[in-house]
């Protein structure tokens, strides 16, 4: 007997549905988790739980990736799919965009077949509204059969009714999974479900998504077949698998092979979705001026000739903003942080620290810590806003769009930009999104290639270069042409990337490339609040939590070194000159690449090591302002073109820890794991070689 919804512990919940449609976005409203949410496709690549307080029960709400259909056979498409036929779960809220609910229905009329409990939640009305449409959701309810909710997630609009439909429908007796009568599929396809059901009900007892079920065996790949056939029990296997048999060759002989079959359906429901729309949708004028600046600026931003450009040319304006912007703040906490630092030593002193102690604290761990947050916040607390609002307007599928074609010619996948758009935030991240891409080999270019990208760690530093060494040529001049040489290296992370998937293609990895469908979301209007919360939060303050967190054990390590002496000199001066020679080839100095490699455990902490080393050695005084910072750089022989082949190195070198530790998960391969890691090496080490070779033969 069925335990009623309010006194179940636990309601199982899944929540689904296409992606880009806002159910992170509904999640994080239900649950008060923050999960990352952007306007872009492929976000979610796992499920992420989180618990709900209902108004009559207590749920698990299980966030299921993005997906367009149950019976096609991508990784998260087959995941999801999984879920909600073999994981038990009570109820199914399916969101849709209800700007374009026509796309949204295929996949919410397969949900219906499937769990017997649906709730179907309408996100983004607001919108609708807003662009002068309307939707019958009483005519919806009826048509489907299942209850529909409006919702503008958010705004945290309609979340109490949909809790309160959700627990209302769980209440309720399970009954059988009905299909919608606008939903017809062919004959012969129609014919194998029905010879195929007597064996599915005693293979699965009691599940009440046979019907849908005995769809995905007779349209299911060989692989997918067996392993859906694995799921029943061994008693039953057999007779099952030559029920499957049989099925699929009377579709066979009336000419429908299982992707035929799957093709059809799909279309299937694709029709069914239109005609559900055409009764119960309004469509906005189509002289909408909205709509029109909408499509206007998909022309510019996705045209053949000047969407590239233009790109650029926006990316070019947010670097001028962070490199312009970051000056004032970053003299503005130098000046603080040197009014306090006499006052904690004055501190220390009355506690009768020995000067040793003192020294550790001050001079090493507060000054460094200090001149980082000083150097590294500003840049970073105006770069990430900016872009974080980029991504929300829409622009980085316009990014994957524009560089599809340039992919498809490397024999890679389209889809490995939106994976290079995850890395910009985290390599790590990108190299788990990689999971959108179907084919191993396609995927594999993708997560070999995805530390290519600036991450969040990385970028502090490059900024910090350009502030630097290319700020002081002139004002706004120097400005403009420090965020010209800042998208510039995007650009470049961009070819090295195009180029290694070109070589590795034709190399270990040769094939066909795949195809795929973009969608390109509707441009929408950011949420600030979100914005400042994320990109403050999740992405400022973190960079900076790690660099502190991760920079105290190199911080012991290089303590240690100091003070521990062989030969006469310390164990930093002997680690620091054993890399001089490969340094100095690079352009660099061992110190250099004794902070490349301590700081293998996170980029950010690159830079902060290089700082903490110059102090150990004693040739550094109290940083006051970003100019001092690059005086005492150049004490210890920076030049130009030191900070050009940092830039560069910083760039293309080996991912981080966290990062290498993904790609071995994703691979299971130490082959694979092995090239993501000296394939960019070798190209940064290349790139400073030719560079400073160059410059000898020039007399540069």
């Amino acid at each position: 007997m069925r335990t009623d919804a309010a006194s179940k512990p636990g309601l199982q919940v899944a929540l689904c549905g296409n992606p880009n449609v806002g159910k992170s976005t509904v999640f994080n409203a239900l649950t008060g988790l923050n999960q990352h949410t952007g306007n872009w496709t492929g976000k979610t690549v796992e499920t992420a739980q989180g618990k709900v307080r209902g108004e009559t029960a207590r749920w698990i709400l299980t966030d299921l990736p993005g997906t367009y259909s149950l019976l096609t056979g991508s990784p998260e498409e087959e995941l999801a799919c999984d879920f909600l036929c073999f994981g038990h779960q009570d109820v199914a809220i399916v969101v849709c965009d209800a700007t374009c609910l026509e796309r949204n229905l295929n996949v919410t009329l397969q949900v219906i077949q499937v769990i017997p409990h649906v709730v179907v939640c309408l996100n983004l009305m607001d919108e609708v509204s807003r662009m002068g449409g309307s939707i019958d959701l009483a005519g919806l309810e009826a048509l489907l059969g299942v209850p529909v909710v409006s919702c503008s997630a958010r705004r945290k609009q309609g979340l109490g009714e949909l809790k309160r439909r959700v627990e209302e429908i769980a209440a309720q007796s399970p009954q059988h999974s009905s299909r919608s009568p606008l939903l017809v599929y062919p004959v012969p396809v129609e014919d194998a479900m029905i010879r195929l059901l007597p064996a599915l009900e005693k293979a699965w007892p009691g599940n009440c998504g046979l019907s849908f079920l005995a769809l995905r065996l007779l349209t299911a790949g060989e692989d997918q077949l067996h392993r859906l056939l694995e799921q029943c029990g061994s008693e039953e296997r057999g007779g099952l698998q030559e029920a499957v048999a049989a099925a699929r060759e009377s579709m066979s002989l009336a000419g429908y092979s299982p992707q035929c079959a799957g093709a059809r359906v799909i279309s299937a429901g694709f029709e069914a979705a239109k005609a559900l729309c055409a009764r119960v949708v309004h469509r906005p004028c189509a002289n909408d001026a909205g709509h029109d600046r909408s499509l206007a600026m998909d022309r510019l931003l996705c045209s053949k000739r000047v969407g590239i450009p233009v790109m650029l040319a926006l990316l070019a304006f947010v670097f001028f903003l962070t490199i312009s912007g970051a000056n004032g703040p970053s003299a503005f906490l130098s000046a603080f942080f040197s009014h306090l630092e006499p006052r904690l030593l004055h501190w220390l002193q009355g506690l009768a620290a020995p000067e040793w102690l003192q020294s550790l604290l001050i001079s090493g761990a507060y000054r460094v810590t200090t001149w980082v947050v000083s150097v590294m916040l500003p840049p970073m607390a105006i770069f990430f806003p900016l872009f974080t609002l980029l991504e929300d307007w829409g622009f980085l599928p316009r990014v994957a769009f524009n560089l599809d074609r340039c992919f498809q010619g490397c024999k890679a996948c389209g889809k490995q930009a939106l994976c290079m758009c995850m890395g910009l935030g985290c390599n790590a991240v990108g190299v788990m999104g990689c999971r959108i891409i179907n084919s191993p080999r396609e995927r594999l270019i993708a997560i070999v290639t995805n530390a290519m990208m600036p991450c969040n760690g990385r970028f502090p530093t490059l900024l910090l270069m350009m502030s630097l060494f290319f700020i002081p040529l002139g004002g706004w001049v120097g400005t403009a042409l420090g965020a010209v040489l800042l998208t510039g290296v995007l650009a470049l992370s961009v070819a090295a990337t195009l180029g290694s998937a070109w070589i590795l293609s034709r190399t270990v990895l040769k094939g066909t490339p795949s195809t795929f469908a973009l969608e390109l979301p509707p441009f929408r209007r950011p949420s600030l609040g979100q914005v400042l919360v994320r990109s403050v939060l999740d992405r400022t303050l973190f960079v900076l939590g790690r660099a502190a967190v991760v920079a105290a054990p190199a911080g012991l390590v290089l303590w240690c070194l100091t003070h521990g002496s062989l030969g006469g000199q310390t164990l930093l001066t002997h680690a620091a000159g054993s890399l001089e020679p490969l340094g100095r080839l690079m352009g660099l100095d061992g110190v250099i690449l004794l902070g490349f490699i301590l700081g293998f455990p996170a980029n950010e902490i690159v830079m902060p090591i290089i700082l903490m080393t110059y102090l150990a050695q004693e040739t550094l005084v109290e940083p006051q302002s970003l100019m001092t910072l690059k005086m005492l750089l150049t004490e210890q022989g920076w030049t130009v073109w030191t900070a050009v082949n940092m830039v560069l190195f910083s760039l293309f070198h080996w991912p981080c820890s966290t990062t290498v530790l993904t790609i071995y998960k994703e691979t299971k391969s130490l082959r694979w794991t092995g090239l993501a890691v000296l394939l960019p090496t070798a190209i940064g080490m290349g790139l400073c070689m030719l560079l400073t070779l160059v410059r000898g033969w020039v007399g540069g």
